[in-house]
């Protein structure tokens, strides 16, 4: 979903001000088209993931009542409806031949308990509630991941690019229903400002985290941006403790309007899904697919030998500083023209 900006440009110029200026990418990670949605009712795709070789494909709040199984053309082969009333599913992923909706969204940050509901395609669609809640009060979050070890991963999208990795001591099969089970804040996690075009306008999409994913071996995990890609090497099918290490990769993305799926295919490689953005007359996005992405990972380290992104910045990639400068220059003159504007038409209304 599209983060609320009241009012939008200075929200905007807020977080140009503020976030330091990355590296500039250039690389798309060699993406390129694997199949073009064309049903309607994927006009907001959220979320994606991969079960037993088949597609599954959500959208977010207004979007969230049921579920599509897609075939290799992103043809909706069935929709599966949603077996509880979501509140704002944003993300979708998949465990032990079960899919996982992540009804997190909470753009208000108001909700006391955020959930996971469990969805069985075998058996049409049929689950069960297992609410969740933050140590910490409300949070807005779009990412879900579950590792080999079978825990739920949340990652949150807060003000300004900050951010932070939850989990639970208990793994999503054993999670109370209704609940809530209690999260525990693990890490946090700031994503690099960057330069990387795509995503809703007028955002620095480059800092709000909109998706997770785990290879199908529970090897590596990706978060996302609407604009970037970050991969981390997981040990022991632990999620929560490699999100709490720097990323092995940060790779720029293909442009997408506003990218927010992310999942793994059995191969290796990973696909990328966008809502249709502000541009409603167009065709729906392509999904994109990055092959043999697990391999951009490389392999996992142990922990005493890891930084912590608690305390150290996330890697960032390679590339001239010169633009990112150029570009905050840019901000900071469109700030100061903007506030001049307002402040002119102030007066003139006295």
């Amino acid at each position: 979903m599209t983060p609320r900006v009241v009012p939008v440009l200075c929200a905007a110029a807020v977080t140009l001000l503020v976030a330091s200026p990355a590296a500039a990418q250039t690389d798309d990670g060699g993406a390129e088209q694997y199949c073009r949605p064309t049903d309607p009712g994927l006009s907001e795709l959220s979320g994606l993931t991969v079960l037993d070789g088949s597609l599954y494909g959500i959208g977010d709040s207004g979007a969230d009542d049921r579920v599509a199984r897609m075939d290799a053309e992103c043809a909706v082969a069935q929709w599966l409806p949603n077996p509880v009333d979501p509140y704002d599913v944003e993300d979708l992923s998949s465990h032990d031949g079960s899919l996982w909706l992540a009804d997190i969204g909470d753009n208000d940050r108001r909700r006391d308990a955020v959930a996971l509901t469990r969805m069985d395609p075998a058996q049409g669609g049929a689950g069960e509630l297992h609410r969740l809640t933050y140590p910490d009060g409300a949070h807005d979050a779009e990412a879900l991941l579950i590792g080999g070890d079978g825990r739920p991963v949340v990652v949150t999208k807060d003000g300004l690019g900050t951010g932070g990795v939850y989990t639970t001591d208990t793994q999503v099969s054993d999670l109370a229903s209704p609940g809530p089970t209690p999260l525990r804040r693990v890490a946090d996690f700031a994503p690099a400002a960057t330069t990387s075009p795509g995503g809703p306008p007028l955002l620095d999409g480059s800092r709000l985290v909109t998706g997770g994913a785990v290879s199908s071996d529970g090897t590596v995990a990706a978060v996302r941006t609407y604009t970037d890609l970050y991969l981390w090497p997981v040990s022991d099918g632990d999620v929560a403790q490699a999100l709490s290490t720097a990323p092995s990769s940060v790779t720029a993305l293909a442009p997408q309007p506003q990218g927010e799926a992310l999942a793994f295919t059995e191969d290796g490689d990973l696909l990328l899904g966008s809502e249709q953005g502000v541009d409603t007359a167009a065709a729906l996005p392509a999904v994109l697919v990055v092959r043999d992405a697990v391999s951009l990972a490389g392999t996992a380290t142990s922990t005493s030998d890891s930084e912590q992104m608690s305390t150290d910045a996330p890697a960032e990639p390679t590339g001239s500083i010169l633009i990112p400068l150029i570009a905050a220059a840019a901000s900071v003159g469109v700030v100061v023209l903007v506030t001049a504007l307002l402040v002119r038409r102030l007066f003139r209304s006295r």
